[in-house]
C-alpha cells in the first residue's frame, strides 16, 4: 500500500515549490531580477562561453624565460660578489642552468668558495636550489636544479595572475575570470564580445620597460663582430630592419617606478607616444643618471628591444617625460594598458584558445531550446498514449524534474553549456525510464494480487533497487566526465549527474505522492490500458535460441572494427591532434569555398581544408598541427584572421597546441578506463562475478563498435565524442543492469529452471521497459539531432547509434555470456523442462 503522511506530502510539495521559486529568476531580465526582494534570492544559471560568446585562453609561463632571468641574476650575483672581494677571475659565463667561473689566483680559491656558498641557498627565490662544485685549476660551477626552476616557474605564475587580471580590466572587460591551472598555467575566460587577437597580444608580452645607457665604447655592429664588455649586451631596435645597439645591462628606471602612464596621439601628425610620471625614487635615479651622462644616448628598452634612443641634452629632473612609440593608435593604448598593469615576470604563451562570437552563442541557445521543446512534447505524447492518466502523472513529474534540475544548477552556480543543454534534452528521454520501470512492475504485480493498491505499493518498492542500480552506472560516467578538463564537457557532466539524482528523487517522491492521491481519490482497480501497452504483454521471444549466430556476427563486426581502427584510424579532432578549427560567416552573400581555399593556400600553412557548414554563408576551416610548437599554432590562426577579417565574421575559433592536445589525449584515455573500471567494480559488488564478466564483454563490444562507427563514417573524434562513448557505456549498462536484476530475482525464485529459458523469460519480462526507454531516449536525441545545431550534431549522431547498440548488446551480448560462464550449470532434460513449461507462461514468470 502507498501511504504518505501529511507532513511528508507537504514537505515534497514544499521542495517542488521552492524549486519553482529558485528556477523562476532564469526567465526574468536583469532589471526584473534586481527588483526582487533580497530574501527571494537571485540565483540563476550562468551561461557558458559557447552560449553567450567570449574567449577561453590558456596561458603558459615560458620556462625558458625563467631560466634566462635566473641565470642572469646568478651571473650578476657572482660578478658582484667576486668584484666586491677583489677576487680575480675569468670566463664568467652562464649556459643552460649552469654558471661557470675560473679563479685565476689559486690562493683565492677557498675565499671564493666561501664567498659564493650563500648563493646556494634560496637567495630570495623560495624553493630555489643551487649546487656549488669545485673543479680543477680554480674552476667553479653553480648548477641551478630543475626543482629550483620549477619553483621559480610556479612563483612567476602566481605573480602573473594579478597582472593578467589588471591588463584585462584595463582593456575594458568586466565579465572575466582568471584562475591558476597547475604549476605553470593560467586559465582566462572573458565573456561577451571579445577581440581575441588583441587580447592575446597584450597578455603574451612581458612588457618590461626600463631605462639604460647606451655603451658607446663601440657600436652595436662592432660588438657583434668582436667581443663586448660583460657589463653590456647587444639589443636590437624595433625598426625594420632592426638596428643593433650595445646597451648597458644596468637599468636605473623600470616600469615599477612609473606611477602615471597615458597614451598620447597627436591629432595632426598621428604620432604616438607614452607620457609617464615617475615616483620619487625613479625621479632621483633618472635625474642622477642623465646629469652624469649629458651628451650620451639613453636607451629605452621594451622586452629586450630598444624602443627609443634619445640624446641626453640635459638632466631630466622633473620625473616626467614622453617616450616615442612607433605604434598604431590601438597599439599605443595597449602598450599603456600593459605598462599600467605592470611587467610580467616571464612571457605567457597561449597554448589553447576557444573563442565564440555572441551571435553564434545566441543561435546555439535558440537551437537548444527548440530541440528541448520538441523532445518534451514528443516524449510527453508517447507517455500519455501508453499509460493514460499515469502517463500524465509521468509528464507532470518530468516537468517538475526539469524545474528541479534548473533550480539545483542555479543554486550551485553551475555553468550551462551547449553540451549541458544536450544533457538536459537527454535527461528528458531518460527521465521517464524510472516511471516506465515502476509502471511495468505494477503491471506484473497486478497479476499476482487481488488488490490493485497493493500492486502499486509493491511496484514502487521492487522497482527501487533496480532504478538505483541502473542509474548509478550513468552517474559514475558523469563523474568521470567532469574531470576530463573541458568546460563544455564539464557542463554536460554536471547536468547529467544532477538530472540523474533529481530523476530518482522525483520518481520516488513526487510521482509516488501523486499516484497515492490518484489511488485515494479514484480507487482504480487496474492500470489504465491502451493499445500500445499490450504489444509486449504476451511476449515469449526465444532470444537465446539464436545467440550463437548473433554472437558470431557481433564478433566478426568487432574484428572488422578493430582492423579498421588499427589501419585507417580515427579522424582525430584538434582536441587530440592539435591545430585550429575556425568557423566563418560571409559578411555579404555566400561563402566562396574555392576562393577560401586559394587565399589560405597562399599563406603557406600545412594541411588546410575548407568545407561548408550550417548554411551557404558559413564555412569551416581546419588547420592541421603545424609542428612548430605552441606559437606555430597561434601564428597560423592569426594569419587566417588577418587574411579573412575584411570579408568574414569569425563565429568560432578553436586553437589547441601540442601540449594541451597531448594532455587531453591522456586524460580522455584515463577517463574512459577509470569509468569502465568504476562501473564494472560496482556491478561486481552488486551481482555475481559472471554478471560483471558479461558487463565487461558487452561494454567492450559497444566501445569497439562505436569506434568502428567513427572510423567508417569519418566523423571527427574529439572530446564530445569521448562524452558520447562514456554516456553510451553508462546507458548500455543501465539497460543491462535492469535485465540482470530480473535474472537475479528469477534465479532465486526458480532454482531449477534451465539458464537459457530463465534468461529469455527475464528479457521478455523487461522487454516493454527496454523498448519504451529506448524509444523515449531516441525521440529526445532525434529532436536534438534535427534541431540542436551543427556543433553537437556529430555527438548526437553517435548517441543515436549508441542507444540502439546498447539496447542490442544488453540482450544479445551481456546475457549469452552468462551461459558461457555457467552462471547456472545445465540440468538434465526431463523434469526441469516440464517444470519450465509449467512455470513460465507467455514469457511471464507466475
Amino acid at each position: 500500500m502507498l501511504h504518505f503522511s501529511r507532513w511528508k506530502t507537504l514537505l515534497i510539495w514544499l521542495v517542488a515549490f521552492a524549486a519553482i521559486v529558485i528556477a523562476a529568476p532564469n526567465l526574468l531580465t536583469e532589471a526584473q531580477r534586481s527588483s526582487l526582494p533580497d530574501w527571494l534570492g537571485h540565483d540563476r544559471l550562468t551561461l557558458g562561453l559557447d552560449l553567450q560568446g567570449g574567449s577561453h585562453i590558456v596561458l603558459k609561463v615560458e620556462r625558458s624565460d625563467v631560466v634566462k632571468d635566473r641565470l642572469e641574476e646568478l651571473v650578476a650575483n657572482v660578478r658582484n660578489a667576486l668584484r666586491g672581494a677583489s677576487i680575480r677571475y675569468t670566463g664568467l659565463t652562464g649556459n643552460d642552468q649552469t654558471v661557470t667561473v675560473r679563479i685565476t689566483d689559486p690562493a683565492q680559491i677557498k675565499a671564493a668558495v666561501d664567498l659564493l656558498k650563500p648563493l646556494t641557498t634560496a637567495g630570495g627565490h623560495s624553493g630555489s636550489e643551487v649546487a656549488l662544485q669545485q673543479g680543477e685549476e680554480g674552476q667553479l660551477s653553480l648548477q641551478i636544479s630543475d626543482a629550483g626552476i620549477t619553483a621559480d616557474v610556479a612563483s612567476a605564475r602566481s605573480r602573473s595572475l594579478d597582472i593578467v587580471g589588471r591588463r584585462i580590466a584595463g582593456f575594458g572587460y568586466e565579465n572575466f575570470l582568471v584562475r591558476p591551472d597547475g604549476a605553470d598555467r593560467i586559465v582566462l575566460q572573458v565573456l561577451g564580445s571579445v577581440d581575441a587577437e588583441r587580447l592575446k597580444n597584450i597578455l603574451n608580452q612581458p612588457a618590461k620597460l626600463s631605462f639604460h645607457l647606451i655603451d658607446e665604447s663601440m657600436s652595436g655592429q662592432e660588438a657583434l663582430n668582436g667581443r663586448w664588455p660583460a657589463t653590456s649586451q647587444v639589443l636590437y631596435s624595433l625598426d625594420d630592419p632592426p638596428i643593433p645597439y650595445l646597451v648597458d645591462r644596468t637599468a636605473f628606471v623600470t616600469v615599477s617606478n612609473m606611477v602615471d602612464i597615458e597614451p598620447i596621439v597627436d591629432p595632426q601628425t598621428q604620432e604616438t607616444s607614452i607620457a609617464y610620471r615617475l615616483d620619487a625614487e625613479g625621479t632621483q635615479r633618472l635625474a642622477q643618471a642623465t646629469e652624469q651622462n649629458i651628451g650620451k644616448h639613453l636607451a629605452i628598452v621594451f622586452d629586450d628591444q630598444v624602443m627609443s634612443s634619445p640624446v641626453i641634452d640635459a638632466a631630466i629632473t622633473g620625473g616626467e617625460g614622453r617616450i616615442s612609440a612607433n605604434f598604431s593608435e590601438d597599439g599605443v593604448r595597449d602598450l599603456a594598458i600593459m605598462l599600467r598593469a605592470g611587467a610580467l615576470p616571464a612571457t605567457l604563451t597561449s597554448v589553447e584558445e576557444r573563442s565564440v562570437s555572441p551571435r553564434f552563442g545566441a543561435d546555439s541557445i535558440f537551437n537548444g531550446l527548440i530541440a528541448g521543446l520538441v523532445a518534451v512534447v514528443l516524449v510527453a505524447a508517447l507517455m500519455i498514449a501508453l499509460y493514460r492518466i499515469l502517463g500524465i502523472i509521468a509528464v507532470v513529474s518530468l516537468f517538475l524534474n526539469l524545474i528541479l534540475i534548473v533550480a539545483v544548477l542555479s543554486l550551485v552556480g553551475a555553468t550551462l553549456t551547449l553540451p549541458g543543454i544536450a544533457g538536459i534534452v537527454l535527461i528528458v528521454g531518460m527521465a521517464v525510464d524510472s516511471n516506465v520501470l515502476i509502471y511495468e512492475r505494477i503491471r506484473e504485480e497486478e497479476k499476482t494480487t487481488h488488490f490493485f493498491a497493493e500492486a502499486v505499493g509493491r511496484g514502487f518498492s521492487r522497482a527501487f533497487s533496480t532504478i538505483v542500480d541502473a542509474n548509478v552506472t550513468i552517474f559514475i560516467a558523469a563523474i568521470i566526465l567532469f574531470f576530463l578538463g573541458s568546460e563544455s564537457i564539464r557542463g554536460f557532466a554536471v547536468t547529467l549527474a544532477v538530472g540523474i539524482l533529481t530523476t530518482v528523487f522525483t520518481a520516488f517522491t513526487l510521482t509516488r505522492s501523486i499516484v497515492a492521491v490518484w489511488l485515494s481519490a479514484r480507487h482504480p482497480r487496474h492500470l489504465p490500458k491502451s493499445v500500445l501497452t499490450h504489444l509486449f504483454e504476451h511476449a515469449n521471444i526465444r532470444f537465446m535460441g539464436i545467440r550463437r549466430y548473433v554472437f558470431t556476427a557481433s564478433a566478426v563486426i568487432s574484428l572488422i572494427a578493430m582492423a579498421a581502427f588499427a589501419t585507417v584510424g580515427l579522424h582525430l579532432g584538434i582536441d587530440f591532434s592539435g591545430g585550429s578549427l575556425i568557423e566563418v560567416t560571409a559578411k555579404q552573400g555566400n561563402a566562396d569555398i574555392a576562393d577560401l581555399h586559394s587565399r589560405l593556400n597562399d599563406l603557406n600553412l600545412d594541411n588546410v581544408s575548407v568545407e561548408r557548414t550550417g548554411g551557404p554563408s558559413n564555412a569551416r576551416i581546419r588547420i592541421a598541427s603545424q609542428g612548430g610548437g605552441e606559437n606555430a599554432e597561434q601564428s597560423a590562426a592569426t594569419l587566417v584572421r588577418g587574411e579573412l577579417q575584411e570579408d568574414y565574421d569569425f563565429r568560432r575559433v578553436d586553437v589547441v597546441g601540442p601540449a594541451i592536445s597531448g594532455e587531453l589525449t591522456m586524460m580522455a584515455t584515463l577517463g574512459v578506463l577509470a569509468a569502465l573500471a568504476a562501473i564494472l567494480i560496482y556491478i561486481w559488488i552488486r551481482f555475481e562475478w559472471q554478471f560483471a564478466v558479461g558487463a565487461i564483454v558487452a561494454t567492450l563490444h559497444d566501445v569497439i563498435i562505436m569506434l568502428g562507427l567513427f572510423v567508417l563514417t569519418g566523423i571527427e573524434f574529439n572530446l564530445t565524442s569521448i562524452a558520447a562513448v562514456l554516456t553510451i557505456v553508462g546507458y548500455s549498462l543501465n539497460d543491462t543492469v535492469v535485465v540482470y536484476d530480473r535474472m537475479r530475482e528469477n534465479l532465486k525464485r526458480y532454482k531449477k529452471m534451465p539458464l537459457p529459458i530463465l534468461i529469455d523469460a527475464s528479457i521478455n519480462q523487461t522487454l516493454s521497459r527496454t523498448i519504451l526507454t529506448a524509444a523515449t531516449t531516441l525521440i529526445a536525441l532525434l529532436a536534438l539531432f534535427l534541431f540542436g545545431g551543427e556543433v553537437i550534431r556529430s555527438f548526437t549522431f553517435a548517441m543515436l547509434f549508441g542507444v540502439a547498440l546498447g539496447t542490442f548488446s544488453s540482450i544479445y551480448i551481456a546475457a549469452p555470456v552468462l551461459i558461457v560462464f555457467r552462471l547456472r550449470p545445465e540440468a538434465p532434460d526431463g523434469e526441469e523442462s516440464n517444470k519450465t513449461d509449467a512455470g513460465v507462461k507467455s514469457g511471464t514468470v507466475v
